[in-house]
């Protein structure tokens, strides 16, 4: 599906327009959305507008990395908006150049239409307009990194929860839930860094110069993207440190079980030599002939292994 939406001389928005208007000269600038396209739809890209066959390559084959390119008339530029249940990541394309926004994503994304809500309400807002197309881009681009901040702030309850957790699940229960957490964190680490330094760019680049450009504006994003990548590394120290937490706690209760084990084995050792001894069956063994040598072989075995246990729980053993 195509929406066309357009900016006049005295800053009024235009919607539900015809695409022939974005070269008629009509409008001062506008904003195609390309929302969920058909094949025919998606070759207005070179057959219309004429944009570079590698920026279309890039818009048809999911999934690139954020990214910026400059072109002679446009620039074009690779995000990434997120679910934020499945942490899953849809592409979205922005073409922006002197007089049109170009959005292209092959899924409908509620981000891009709140963006278009927020853009066809302000109308008569000069100040935005006299931005151009990059007072759209930006709208898109905060929209998208907005959408981020529910995705941290889920991980950080789940973390908080796992805190409160204790002692009342098992080892095993709780590591796996940090490992889960630590792979929602790495899905998150691998749109967001890209991101910030997609933002970096644009805010360095040379090509993007004049008013039309709010540079401030991107500076906000930069900044929000920032605090989401420190909130990320957080919880990752956080995650390695339960972890360790926890894989220590499970050392030291396998330690506890192994010396409990390594106590019991060491006091059937001798009793299990001398079971063994009498266990021959040879003719010329006196003692069993003798009327009290099982009674007696029994009460050795007896006082060894109390003598064994009193002496390891002395040493601390048991402790």
């Amino acid at each position: 599906m195509l929406r066309i939406m357009g900016i006049t001389q005295d800053h009024k928005v235009k919607t539900d327009l015809p695409l022939e208007a974005v070269h008629q000269g009509s409008y001062v600038w506008c904003w195609v959305d390309f929302d969920e396209p058909t094949e025919e739809e998606s070759e207005l890209l070179a057959s219309f507008f004429g944009f570079h066959p590698l920026a279309i390559e890039d818009c048809l084959h999911v999934l690139q990395r954020p990214k910026l390119d400059y072109y002679e008339e446009y620039q074009f530029l690779v995000l990434h908006a997120m679910n934020p249940e499945t942490l899953r990541t849809v592409e979205v394309n922005l073409f922006i150049g002197s007089s049109y926004l170009v959005s292209y994503h092959k899924k409908k994304l509620a981000e891009v239409d709140q963006a278009w809500e927020k853009m066809r309400g302000r109308t008569h807002d000069r100040k935005i307009w006299s931005k151009g197309p990059y007072a759209a881009a930006y709208v898109v681009i905060d929209s998208l990194v907005d959408n981020y901040f529910p995705c941290v702030y889920s991980i950080e309850d789940d973390l908080d929860e796992l805190e409160k957790q204790g002692g009342r699940e098992s080892v095993e229960v709780l590591l796996n839930q940090v490992f889960v957490l630590r792979s929602r964190l790495l899905k998150l680490r691998r749109t967001i860094v890209p991101m910030r330094d997609l933002m970096y760019r644009v805010l360095n680049s040379q090509h993007i110069q004049g008013e039309k450009e709010p540079r401030v504006h991107f500076s906000d994003i930069y900044d929000h993207l920032l605090k989401l990548s420190e909130m990320i590394e957080s919880n990752r120290e956080m995650t390695a440190d339960l972890r360790d937490s926890y894989i220590s706690l499970n050392s030291n209760r396998m330690n506890g079980i192994m010396k409990t084990l390594t106590v019991i084995t060491t006091v059937f050792m001798p009793l299990t030599l001398i079971a063994g001894i009498y266990g021959m069956n040879f003719v010329n063994m006196p003692e069993l002939n003798w009327r009290y040598g099982y009674f007696a072989v029994l009460g050795v075995m007896g006082v060894l292994g109390i003598w064994m246990i009193l002496a390891f729980r002395k040493r601390g053993w048991f402790k």
